[in-house]
This record gives C-alpha cells, structure tokens and sequence, in this order.
C-alpha cells in the first residue's frame, strides 16, 4: 500500500486513488458498499447529485451554510473504558436525535485522563481498542461526526489522540502535538508528541486510518464544513496546530481538553477558545473532561463552549453531576465569507506555506439531516443594536463619541466657523443637534456657533415644528425659521406643476421641491455665515435611496449620521437621555421625538388627518436594518437574510428584544412579510448606488460597516438586483 493512501472506506484522502474498501470487522458490508456507491472510485471523489449541494429546504439549516455542533461532556468512570463507551454512544445517540452534525469530547474520554501510569499498561490500551469498536459500531446508524479522545499505541509509542469516527469507520486520528510538563502534568512521561507526525496510518481495533498533525475532514454533502481538530494544550501554545488546520481550509475548529480546573482558569480558556475563532476565522468548539475523573490530586470542571468568529454562542453548566450536551448552530458559510473578503487570512495562508498543499484532506459522507431542526443560535433582531444592557451601554457611548469626535475634528479643519443644521423635530436632525452640541462642549466654543433652522414646508406638523423649536431652545442653539412654502409655490409654477394651482398632485416633483429647497437654503446659509452644513441623513436611508440626490439630504459638508442606522439612532438618543448628557428639559424634548412617527412630513395629512408614514411606504426600518446588516456585513444571500430574519423576527414573545425596548413596539413577522420587504430593500438597495456614490464626508461608527465609497461598499451604479432577486425566488419559501 502507498504511504498516504490508507483501506479506510470512511475517509479517503483526496490525493489517494485507491478505492474505499470495507473492513471484515463490519457486520453489514452490504450497507457500507451502498453508502459509498457515489464514490468514484477512480479518484476518491463524490459523483453522485446526492452528494452534491444539498436539496434546499428553506426552513433547513443545513440549506443557509450552518451546521449544528456539540461539546459533549459524559460522566466518565476513571480506568474503565467498557464503560466509558457506552456513555460516549449515549451522548452520540441524544445528539443524532437532536440534528447534531458534529460532536466533540474530552481529551482522553475513553480511557478516562487522570490515569498516571495506567496509561501505559496494555490491560488498559487493550480495552481502549474495544471501547474504539463499540463506538464505531454503534456510529454506522448515526449521523453526528463522533471526535473521540483516546490513548493509542503506534510501534513502539504510545499518543494522547483524537479518533475521527462517522458512519461505523475511523476517519482519521490526529495525535496531540503539544505535551504539558510542568506544574501538575507529566504527558511526556506516557506520550509520544504528534510533531512531525505526517502522512502515516494507524491501525486500531482492525481498522486502518490516516495517521497525523496534517489531516482535516470536509464533508462531501455538506459545503463548508470542514473539521480541523488540536487537544487541549495545542490552543495554549503561540501558534496553535487550529492555524495551520485553519489555513488549509478548516472551517470548524474543535478541541478535546482535559484541563483540570483552578479559580480563574475558566475564564482563561473562554478567552482562548474566543481569540482562536477569531484570529482563525472559525467556529471553535471546546470540551472539557468533567465528572468522573479522578481527583486524587486535581478537580474538573466540564467546561463546554462553542464559540464562532470571536463570539460565544454558547456554555455548558460546569461542574455538572449529569452529562452534559452543549448545542449550538454555527455559520460555515459566514466564516467562509470572511475569509474571502478578509486579505489578512489568506496572506497569512502565503507566509505560512500554503498550508493546504501540505494537510491530507478527508473527504466522508455526512448525509446530514434534511429536516426542519429550528435554529440553535441567538438571532438578534437588531444586528446594530446589543441586546444586553452591559453591551448596549459601551457600543452606545462609543458610537455617539465616535461622531462627536469626528464632527469636533471637522469643525477645527474648517477653521473655526459656525455649523448649519436643519432641524424638523424628526429622529435624525435631533441626533445630529445634540452631537453637534455635544461637540461644541468639547471645542470649548459656545452652543450658539450652532445655527439651527426649521424649514416648514406644505406637510410640517405643528408637533414637529414646537419640537424643533423647544430643544433648539432647550439646547442654546442660535435658532431661527425660514418658511419654504413661498418659494416651493414659486418653484412649483416655474415648472408648470399643477399643486402651484392648489392640486392635490402630491407626485415626487412635489416632495423633492421641498427637500431640495431646505438643502438649497441651508448651503447658502453656511455661505452667508462662514460656516458648513451638517447633514442630518441616516445609514438607513442611505440604503434605501431614501434621500433626495444633489441638492436635496443626500448632501452635505459633513454627513455626521451617515454611519448609523435608524434603529441605532434611536437607541443612541436613548442613552443620551438615560446618562444625563444633557438638562432634565432637554432629556423631556428628546423623549417625545422618539415617540414621533418617523416621517419626511413632504405631503399634506389625508382625509383622516394622517401624516405621511415613511414605513407604510417602503416597509419597516427594524426589517431593513437587519436586511442591510446581513448584506453589507457578511454577503449572504437573500434567501439567507429571510431565513434569519425569520428566526428574528416570527414571534414578538420571544426573548432577545434590547434593554428598554418599549412592549407596544415589540412586532412579529411572517415569512410573507419579511419577503415583501427584503424584494423591495433588494430593488431600493441596487437601484440607490448612484447616490452613495457621491456621499459626503461621515465618520463610521458601527462594526456593520458603512456605506460610502471610500470604505467598506464601492459598486457600480449600474448595477441590477436581478440575480438576488432571482436566488430569493430559488430558495425563499414557497409562494
């Protein structure tokens, strides 16, 4: 047999032209062959449809690029693996009853760890082999991805090893690199390090597998899963073997540990496992031994954690008397996605060798489940907005910061002038008030370097308009009034428009004379004062082309809001209400614009006395912020972002709302609904280019990104949304 090309049907390595075979120790070869049948067996690749993109089932998680993975943790009996087996097959089974497709145990779970010299006595290695064939028997019915730990002996040295198992084989076996030998461990004592440890096989309990640090599993019916694989003290190390596993193409990072625990080592290995997915770009998922280990000398705690891209989706209880099945749902398809758009990752790949011309790639069968299994992992509805208080309170204080600080800096590069700021009463021109305030404080310049206009047009509330005047008032702004309706009715009858005759012709000519006139004043102001106008237009309705282009809100000197979304905009004057950053007057004005319908207030109340909703006409801001997170943050397709804004969005009990979020503006969404809004975001989005094309100068403020063309989204303005519109009516839901 060549070197590299192990007779291992469960995995063949993608170089390898030998067929998989099956092993006499299989009961059922017959089922085996009919497993493998889609293998080509003139290069180990999958041919067949059913191992090609999955059937796309809209509510399926394995539809959108996720993957459910486990941190197991069994009640292990110290030195007896018999046992050790059958509790590692009872997590197997709980686990393939609830959709897991991945799972992950303690280092050394089969022996049990703290076994001292025990580890090198053959009554016990011979057992462990047994416990190995129990396992693998019981996984051919299974569909998780078993990684056990388990001491294994190879000529003459004995190694502390993780067993890939799936579909009643071994897959592969990747010993530990590194070996802790100080304080209370002495691994060098009984082990043999995986370093250097390429290209060979093992054989165990009758079964030949790929042997090495240089081995990660790729699912063959599952796109971005695939599996790299380190043990405990190779993620403490400066570079970990997860890098290089992670380099060559490992999506899914997983850790078997054994680490015993001391006060404040937990939060130790939660920072590791986060900055491993992190600087990796990865999923990471961390099992610790637990109860039943021996504690002769050391305790165990059983941590379990399952972290994604630097995020914790979730912890296991420790110190558990039961076993324990921590699940979660992570995204390959997003770690993928960040790393193609992330240069760093794949320099880094390039200085470190390529490692994937080096790691020996496993390619198995998963036949993951194709069934509705719901999601398990925290959805936010607001992508932009922290839903814990703790979190909401930093990103707020940093993001009204970050635009003071911005602003205050422009203001010094101008020389010194005065700033020029529409203000309706409306959400965003109130924002962009209390920063430009907010910066003056800091300047050490008086609040009246602030010129603040109200601008009524034909549609402007009573109740607008006395806000606007109150917090200019409130704030000590130098306010004043200019009222546009003369010179709209001029405008109106230049071009022949029939409102200029007192017609109810309320069409885009009509609106866009409005707001281009108050743009139109405000430049000429700033000329006639010395000063620059501060825009007041929001992330979101960047997006939307919710804005009037040229001489109209798209423009301005400085776009002070342009990096924030209106759903953060709200949170953001909430917080400055909540700390006291201004008067107990001030605070009582900022509170009732927040109750204010959001509205451009451009056309004449109906009949019925109703203003003008900009959400009734082009959809729910909550909606499109989480629809232009998604896209702008990660690229993910439609069909993607209605499937997560499902989770969301679909039942308005459900827990995850942000601290304060008031109960009367809790909403649920169906699946319908979030469609309808996502095809009209797709055509407003793509349709809109041209005017962010042409944006003023705006500080980023969220980690989502921003819009403007010199930073993270250039596209052409050109472009068409038929190719996304096209993949949501693919694999949306049905109509």
């Amino acid at each position: 047999m060549r070197a590299g090309c192990p007779d291992n049907a469960g995995g063949v390595p993608r170089q390898c032209g030998r067929a998989p075979a099956t092993h006499p120790a299989d009961a059922n070869p017959g089922r085996l062959r009919r497993r493998w049948r889609g293998i080509d067996r003139m290069r180990g690749d999958v041919t067949q449809p059913e191992f090609g993109q999955p059937r796309r089932e809209f509510t399926a998680i394995h539809s959108h690029g996720l993957a459910r993975v486990a941190a197991a943790t069994p009640l292990v009996v110290t030195a007896d693996p018999a046992r050790n087996a059958e509790a590692t097959v009872a997590l197997a089974r709980q686990a393939d009853a609830d959709g897991v497709d991945v799972v992950v145990y303690p280092e050394l779970g089969l022996s049990s760890y703290a076994l001292d010299d025990l580890h090198l006595q053959d009554a016990l290695l011979d057992a462990v082999e047994q416990a190995v064939d129990t396992v693998c028997r019981a996984s051919r019915e299974l569909a998780p991805m078993l990684l056990v730990g388990a001491p294994l002996r190879r000529r003459g040295r004995l190694y502390n090893t993780a067993l890939v198992i799936s579909g009643g084989r071994i897959l592969g076996v990747v010993p530990k690199t590194f070996l802790p030998n100080y304080r209370e461990y002495y691994e060098k004592r009984y082990f043999a390090s995986g370093a250097g440890v390429t290209g060979l096989e093992i054989t165990v309990a009758g079964r030949t597998a790929p042997f090495g640090t240089d081995l990660i599993f790729e699912a063959a019916d599952l796109p971005d899963l695939v599996v790299g694989v380190e043990i405990c003290e190779d993620y403490w190390a400066p570079i970990p073997p997860s890098s290089q596993a992670a380099m060559a193409g490992a999506t899914l990072l997983a850790n078997l540990s054994a680490s015993n625990i001391v006060v404040g080592k937990a939060a130790d290995r939660a920072h590791l496992s986060a900055a491993q997915s992190a600087r990796a770009m990865a999923a990471y998922v961390y099992s610790a031994a637990g109860t039943g280990e021996s504690t002769t000398d050391l305790a165990w705690d059983g941590q379990g954690t399952i972290h994604e891209l630097g995020d914790l989706l979730a912890e296991s209880e420790r110190f558990a008397d039961t076993p324990q099945l921590l699940v979660a749902d992570v995204d390959l398809a997003r770690v993928r996605q960040e790393r193609m758009r992330t240069g760093t990752f794949n320099d880094s790949a390039a200085l470190a060798g390529q490692p994937e011309q080096r790691f020996r790639t496993v390619r198995f069968a998963h036949r993951p489940h194709r069934r509705d299994v719901g999601l398990r992992r925290h959805q936010r509805r607001f992508p932009f907005v922290p839903d814990t208080r703790e979190r909401l309170d930093l990103d707020c204080y940093e993001a009204f910061n970050i635009q003071v600080h911005g602003l205050a800096r422009r203001f010094r590069a101008t020389g010194g002038g005065r700033m020029v700021i529409g203000v309706s009463g409306g959400l965003d021109s109130t924002h962009a008030l209390i920063v430009a305030a907010k910066a003056c404080d800091r300047l050490g310049v008086p609040r009246t370097t602030i010129l603040g206009y109200t601008l009524p047009g034909f549609a402007t509330s009573e109740e607008t308009k006395a806000n606007a005047w109150a917090l200019m008032r409130a704030l000590g702004v130098e306010a004043a009034e200019i009222d546009i309706r003369p010179a709209a009715r001029q405008l109106l009858a230049d071009l022949g428009h029939p409102a200029a005759e007192g017609a109810a012709a309320y069409d885009v000519t009509f609106e866009n004379v409005q707001a281009g006139l108050r743009t139109d004043y405000l430049f000429r102001l700033a000329n006639h004062h010395g000063g620059f106008v501060v825009g007041t237009g929001d992330l979101s309705e960047l997006a939307l082309g919710w804005c009037t282009y040229g001489v109209g809100d798209q423009m301005s000197h400085y776009a002070v809001n342009a990096g924030v979304p209106k759903t953060l905009i709200q949170y953001l004057i909430r917080w400055a209400v909540s700390h006291d950053q201004f008067n107990e007057e001030t605070s009582k004005l900022l509170t009732a614009v927040l109750d204010t319908e959001i509205s451009p207030e451009l056309v004449p109340a109906d009949a019925t006395g109703a203003m003008q909703s900009t959400q009734d006409r082009i959809g729910p801001y909550e909606l499109h912020d989480f629809f232009l997170y998604h896209l702008l943050r990660h690229g993910l397709a439609p069909s993607k972002i209605a499937f997560l804004a499902w989770h969301a969005w679909r039942d308005a009990a459900a827990d995850g709302w942000p601290a304060g979020f008031p109960d009367d503006e809790r909403h649920a969404y169906d699946v319908a609904t979030i469609v309808r809004w996502l095809r009209e975001f797709l055509h407003r989005f793509m349709a809109s280019q041209f005017k962010r094309s042409a944006l003023p100068n705006g500080p980023k403020v969220s980690f989502g990104g921003t819009l403007s063309p010199r930073g993270d989204w250039r596209a052409p303005s050109d472009a068409s949304a038929a190719a996304w519109l096209a993949e949501l009516d693919r694999n949306g839901p049905p109509r």
